[in-house]
């Protein structure tokens, strides 16, 4: 049996445990006063005492103490004593029973953000309107905790605790209660490739816990042979599926889970998340660079697209720097290949790119596809953290929104899309001293040779960055169209796309390109058949219409930006 991490009750009392596997002495300090641990296997160490909820306790590890590494809840910062904690008892009001994946409509938000206040009260009063347009699930950017009151959630080094400038854990149990009650799944963003760059420190408990021979880009890099480090992951996933009833993991960047190990952390992962509530379903999701098929054909659900994501934002904006290179030669070839087959790179030589990347995934389901037209990512990591609609036509974006939304794939909207927004999301943390020093010259050295920005890349430290990457939730004619028209998109997903999906995929897709920016595709299911036609920047006269479609957006044939979408069932 694993050894477990961090504390939990037993019927001996309260125990706690951590790996050290490298220590000479470890004590649990609870209120206080000292209490020595004692040696298991593998490096762990562990005890059990008399406790109370709300007691707090650091690891003393060869004279250094601090704050568990698995802690659950901090009685401040991260570099404050850890609180004992019991799991709920609070009786749960919605029954559920979860949703199928086939379902899935994605809202991912940043809670500090999403609403004014920053916090899961006020985002839980906003989850009824996500609901109403037909929205079935909201993907919560990292949570875990992180030093400083504020950040995007990829910097955190706690990640059992929930950030506390969003609330307590009864908040979190509310929030997905009330989702629930909606009819809304919620997912997690957890992250697994790295730790933050403050308040970690299992490097001082565990120094093998890392891979000295790797780094990420964000820092060192994780040793997944170690037994004790995929436990710890593991177990993190399950204390987050099974004490907040959460619905299902978006796994930030797994091709950064890598080296020996990993392969089988990744399986062993999916099959225990999924056991920890047999009668509801899980869902995972992965970021993965590598368009690969291996996961999502033992085990995951879908894969963030950022193919599809590029090809139209190169289409839309005409940009062609970094990542948009290789997708900025034939914009409307490459949608054809999304849309037809899910991934664009697939493994071909392309324009733009000095090695081939992907392998072939046209034999997936639709549905092991997670598209995008923003996502925290590509609006964040821009300088000025633009939305698309402040960089493209505004009727062209929402052409594109709407391909998203009644395309058979996963959709997945970013906070504010819905609506039009057009706040920006910056980076943003909130480090002192040195720390934040090296932030902000890095962010300014990232953008140095953009010579358009001049000195007007936004300080992240600044509280006004974060300030202004709070969504507008203004009652406006251009938020109340948007809102209309992403209704109205959703009804038709629901009523039309959702059935064929959970039938089945009959044969592949037929996505025949017309002109410079137009093209006609038919998807074919066992229940029958979706059929598309898109024009996204010049009108193609010769674009076969429609004859009766379901739902429209602009004129086929005549208008630059138009989209028409119709199905036939058999």
């Amino acid at each position: 049996m694993a050894q477990m991490w961090g504390g939990y009750w037993t019927d001996a009392g309260w125990t706690v445990g951590t790996w050290a596997p490298l220590a000479d002495q470890v004590a649990l300090i609870l209120n206080g006063k000292p209490c020595p641990m004692t040696r298991l296997a593998d490096g762990f160490w562990s005890t059990t005492v008399d406790a109370r909820a709300g007691d707090t306790y650091l690891l003393r590890v060869d004279g250094k103490d601090i704050p568990d590494p698995a802690s659950r809840l901090q009685s401040g910062d991260v570099h404050a004593p850890s609180v004992v904690v019991k799991p709920s008892d609070d009786a749960r009001q919605a029954p559920w029973a979860g949703r199928p994946w086939a379902e899935a409509v994605i809202y991912e938000l940043h809670l500090g953000t999403f609403t004014p206040e920053g916090t899961l009260p006020a985002a839980t009063g906003k989850l009824a309107e996500l609901a109403d347009l037909g929205i079935t699930a909201v993907e919560l950017m990292p949570i875990g905790q992180c030093q400083g009151e504020r950040g995007w959630g990829y910097d955190g080094v706690l990640p059992y605790a929930l950030h506390p400038a969003y609330g307590s854990p009864d908040d979190l149990r509310r929030f997905v209660d009330h989702a629930h009650s909606l009819g809304l799944m919620v997912i997690l963003d957890l992250v697994m490739n790295h730790f933050g760059p403050e308040g970690a420190y299992l490097h001082h408990a565990a120094p093998p816990f890392f891979d000295e021979g790797r780094h990420t880009p964000w820092g060192a890099a994780i040793d997944f042979s170690q037994h004790a480090v995929r436990e710890y992951w593991i177990q993190g996933a399950e204390y987050w599926l099974g004490e907040y009833r959460l619905d299902g993991l978006r796994l930030d960047a797994v091709h950064q889970i890598a080296g020996p190990g990993a392969t089988d952390f990744m399986a062993e992962f999916a099959r225990r998340a999924r056991a920890v509530d047999p009668a509801r379903p899980i869902h995972l999701i992965v970021e993965d660079e590598r368009n690969e098929a291996s996961l999502r054909e033992n085990g995951y659900d879908a894969s963030w697209n950022d193919d599809f994501h590029h090809a139209v934002h190169c289409q839309l904006t005409g940009e062609s720097d970094s990542y948009y290179a290789s997708f900025s030669h034939d914009p409307v070839g490459d949608l054809c290949l999304a849309l037809a087959r899910g991934h664009i790179e697939e493994g071909q030589p392309r324009p733009g790119r000095d090695e081939p990347r992907g392998e072939p995934c046209g034999h997936l389901p639709p549905t092991g596809f997670v598209n995008s037209t923003q996502t925290h990512d590509q609006v964040g990591n821009r300088a000025m953290g633009e939305r698309l609609l402040s960089l493209a036509d505004p009727q062209g974006v929402q052409v594109a929104f709407v391909l998203l939304l009644t395309a058979p794939y996963i959709p997945m909207i970013f906070m504010g899309e819905e609506r039009g927004a057009t706040t920006p999301f910056l980076f943003f943390a909130d480090f002192t001293g040195d720390l934040a020093r090296a932030v902000r010259e890095g962010r300014a050295a990232e953008f140095a040779g953009i010579a358009s920005l001049g000195s007007r890349v936004p300080d992240p430290l600044a509280p006004d960055t974060f300030a202004r990457s709070r969504l507008d939730w203004d009652d406006t004619a251009t938020a109340r169209h948007w809102l209309d028209v992403t209704r109205r998109a959703l009804s038709f997903r629901r009523d039309h796309v959702v059935p064929l999906l959970t039938s089945g995929r009959s044969r592949p897709a037929q996505v025949v390109r017309h002109g410079a920016a137009s093209l006609a595709a038919t998807w074919q299911f066992q229940k029958g058949t979706l059929d598309l036609r898109l024009s996204l920047g010049q009108a193609e006269p010769g674009l076969p219409p429609l004859d009766e479609a379901a739902f429209s957006l602009g004129r086929i044939g005549t208008d630059p930006f138009a989209l028409s979408i119709t199905t036939r069932f058999t």
